[in-house]
């Protein structure tokens, strides 16, 4: 978890943009993205609703690998009946075709970075599969079964693969804020 973050703030004017105000970090500054014709009544109201969006969006509390490992260790017991104990549950940053992966030989789990910000109830689904192929390897109905048990499996599988087909969608325009 982030602590508050403090910069200096630097506003670009374009006059190409027209409704849209956007913001992002660059180093130790805050860079805020304006239309040009924005008074400047409207440009600090949008500055400090931005910057209040960053802080909010960097002091959600990410799941470290030792709260995964123990999330883990509460999901076995729940659905699994405390049968899959990992060795070692962590986020890695090199997984950008599969959402995780497990080892069963070395009891080991590791769930894709892609996943932080997502739902609980996704990456509970995620790391709760990867549990099943600590007892059982492959996807058949023995895997499937063990599944059962968790009641937002469908909605996580369904949120996942909008995921994916979002990412296959062309660039779409920033979306407008208002």
């Amino acid at each position: 978890m982030r602590g508050p973050r403090t910069s200096t703030v630097e506003v670009r004017r374009s006059a190409r943009r027209r409704s849209t105000v956007s913001a992002y970090r660059e180093g130790d500054r805050t860079v805020v993205l304006i239309p040009a014709r924005m008074s400047a009544t409207e440009e600090q109201r949008w500055v400090t609703v931005m910057l209040d969006k960053l802080a909010a969006q960097e002091s959600r509390q990410m799941l470290g690998d030792d709260e995964l490992a123990a999330r883990a260790a509460q999901l076995s017991a729940q659905y699994l009946g405390g049968r899959a104990a990992p060795d070692i549950v962590r986020w890695v940053t090199n997984q950008n075709s599969r959402w995780g992966s497990c080892t069963p030989s070395e009891g080991s789990i590791r769930l894709s970075h892609r996943l932080q910000g997502m739902p609980e109830y996704v990456i509970d689904y995620v790391l709760l599969h990867e549990l099943a192929h600590l007892l059982v390897p492959g996807h058949g109905p023995r895997f499937w079964k063990l599944l059962d048990s968790y009641p937002r499996t469908e909605r996580a599988r369904g949120y996942l693969e909008g995921v994916v087909a979002a990412g296959r969608l062309p660039h779409l325009p920033a979306a407008r804020q208002e």
